[in-house]
Order: structure tokens, then C-alpha cells, then sequence
């Protein structure tokens, strides 16, 4: 049983990994200062000069938008002592994620080959992109993007290694390791009846037109993506558009076509005139994963599996502490 990060705030989803991403320098300094009780003894422990741990500390209180440190003399702030704990889970993470990656070894030099259909798992996708590059000097991977109609196919056809793809795929050939669990949204264009809505429920939408999809698309994603299940198997009214990626989607939305559906995080990512993203309250939440071929025994897949389970089993807790919200279960990898 893995867990998985539920997304309940994505304000500070967001902020955990993306401290993760591009401050862990500036956690270990933060850290480093708190225990030395000094910049330049940190600086000394760190082999750094004083300004750059300085720098450190004042860039990650820019990122969290307030003041850790006292400086004449060096003290915790309140803010301070309410982060430490979780500065000092994210630096422990990242290098428990490095060193599953090192026990793990290598088979080639090759770059790991990372399909990524947007926005994969939210920020917590470049943050183990992240990790897993810090974990060895030789670990180079390339970035693929993917559409709705090769999240399963890219894989068995050895187009990419890994992928980073919504929702879980009921397929033999794969594994799924969940990462986080998300609440549904709508995509509707704001001269929509149903754009005035703080939130939705099922039966608001499930009569709309929804948006078409390519014929090749996946079963488990068209399911996924026309709340099929939700309707007791019936095919919605589509669209003449068919879109495959999250972008094409967006636009048809903007541009009157219907209506579609995602996952809480991608309103992050996606904005654009005339579009909406509205909660549904009563439909199911739906997991993000990280999909490998089950035959793909690769030392590096197994690294790579590892440190992003790794990377979500430590910052899970955190995260729900760090955004005021108790966690609310686990999801299991198939």
C-alpha cells in the first residue's frame, strides 16, 4: 500500500515542491544556521562563504513571502519555528530519494527517456525530475510530452521509460504508482449558465456537451475524461473538436465547443480568457501516477519508482500539516 498525496490546497502543494525543486540548497542553509546558531559557522560546515548562505536564507524567506531569522542574534522567528520541522522533512526526503537512486545503480548512461502528459502530477513532477538528477552527476534524462492517445502506447512501444499521466490505466502491460489523488473540475467557457457557479455537482453538467476525443484515445482516459462510469456507461453528447492535449482542450473550451473536464491542478497551469474552472463536490477524485512497463526490470526504472514513492511517503504528512488540513487516506500502485 503506497501513499498518496492528497490535493486539498494547492497553494502550498505547490510552494513544498517547489522548494524542493529549486531551494534545497537554500534548506540546508536554513538548517545549517539554525543548528550553528551562526551564518559563518554554517558557512564553514557547508564550504560556502557567509554571503552565499546568507543569500540562501534570504531568497527562501522571498519564496515563503516572510522572515525565518533573526539576525543580531541569530533566533528562530515564529514563522521559523513553525517551518523547521518542514524544512527539515523536505532536505530529509530529498536525500533518502538520492540514496534509493545510488543503491539502485545504473544499467546504461543512456537519458532516462520521461513522458510527461501536463501538467503530470503537478510541481511534485520536476521535483523528482529534480531529485533523481541530484542523486548522480550521470543520471540525464529528456523530456517527452504526451497526448491522450499515447499515455499507455508510448510505453509498450518503448517510445519513452517512464510517464507521468492521469488517471491510472488498467492495463497489464503497466504499473501504476499512484502519486496523488486530486478533486474533478469543469472547463466551461464564463458565457456558460454553469461558469456562475462557486461549485458543481454531477447532475449540472452530465447532460452538457462534452468535448469529442480522438479515436485512438484510451478507454480508461475517454472513461475518465466523459465521467462515463458516473453516467452508468452512457456516452455523453460530444463535440465535434477533438482535442489530445490539455492545452487543445482549453482552447476548444474558450471557443464555445462544450464543456470539459480535469484535475484540480490544472488551473495552475492552463489560464485563458473566457474559460473557467469549477469544482464538481459529488464526483470521485481521481489519482495522478507514475506509469513503467511491469517487464522493465532496469536498475534506473527501479531507482526512479523508489525515489518519487520515496519523495510522496515523506512529503505526504508534511504537506497536509503544512497546509492546515489533515490527511484524508492512501491510494495503492498497481
Amino acid at each position: 500500500m503506497l501513499s498518496a498525496i492528497v490535493i486539498t490546497s494547492g497553494t502550498a502543494f505547490g510552494t513544498m515542491c517547489n522548494l524542493i525543486l529549486v531551494q534545497l540548497r537554500h534548506l540546508e542553509s536554513f538548517l545549517a544556521v539554525v543548528e550553528e546558531g551562526q551564518f559563518a559557522a554554517a558557512a564553514q560546515r557547508l564550504f560556502l562563504s557567509p554571503p552565499a548562505v546568507t543569500a540562501h536564507v534570504r531568497a527562501l524567506e522571498r519564496e515563503l513571502s516572510t522572515r525565518l531569522l533573526e539576525r543580531h542574534p541569530v533566533s528562530l522567528t515564529p514563522a521559523g519555528e513553525r517551518f523547521l520541522p518542514h524544512a527539515f522533512a523536505m532536505v530529509t526526503a530529498a536525500g533518502a530519494a538520492s540514496g534509493v537512486v545510488e543503491a539502485c545503480g545504473r544499467s546504461k548512461s543512456a537519458p532516462l527517456r520521461v513522458g510527461v502528459a501536463a501538467p503530470g502530477s503537478g510541481e511534485l513532477t520536476p521535483a523528482i525530475l529534480r531529485a533523481y538528477c541530484d542523486a548522480d552527476p550521470q543520471n540525464t534524462v529528456r523530456i517527452e510530452g504526451l497526448n491522450c492517445t499515447d499515455y499507455v502506447s508510448s510505453l509498450v512501444e518503448k517510445r519513452v521509460d517512464v510517464a507521468f499521466v492521469r488517471p491510472s490505466f488498467q492495463d497489464e502491460r503497466v504499473r501504476n504508482d499512484v502519486l496523488t489523488v486530486e478533486p474533478r473540475v469543469v472547463i466551461a467557457n464564463i458565457e456558460y449558465e454553469i461558469a456562475d457557479a462557486d461549485h458543481l455537482r454531477l447532475t449540472d453538467i452530465l447532460g452538457l456537451r462534452f468535448m469529442g476525443l480522438p479515436e485512438n484515445t484510451p478507454r480508461d482516459f475517454a472513461n475518465y475524461q466523459h465521467l462515463v462510469e458516473e453516467r452508468n456507461g452512457m456516452a455523453p453528447e460530444t463535440a465535434l473538436d477533438k482535442p489530445a492535449t490539455a492545452q487543445d482542450l482549453i482552447i476548444s473550451v474558450a471557443a464555445g465547443r462544450g464543456i470539459g473536464t480535469s484535475l484540480l491542478s490544472l488551473q495552475r497551469y492552463y489560464t485563458w480568457p473566457g474559460v473557467r474552472f469549477i469544482p464538481i463536490i459529488d464526483a470521485p477524485w481521481v489519482p495522478t501516477v507514475l506509469l513503467t512497463r511491469r517487464d522493465d526490470l532496469r536498475p534506473e526504472i527501479q531507482g526512479f519508482r523508489t525515489l518519487a514513492n520515496t519523495l510522496v511517503r515523506d512529503l505526504g504528512p508534511e504537506l497536509a500539516s503544512f497546509s492546515g488540513v489533515p490527511p484524508q487516506g492512501s491510494a495503492s500502485g498497481g
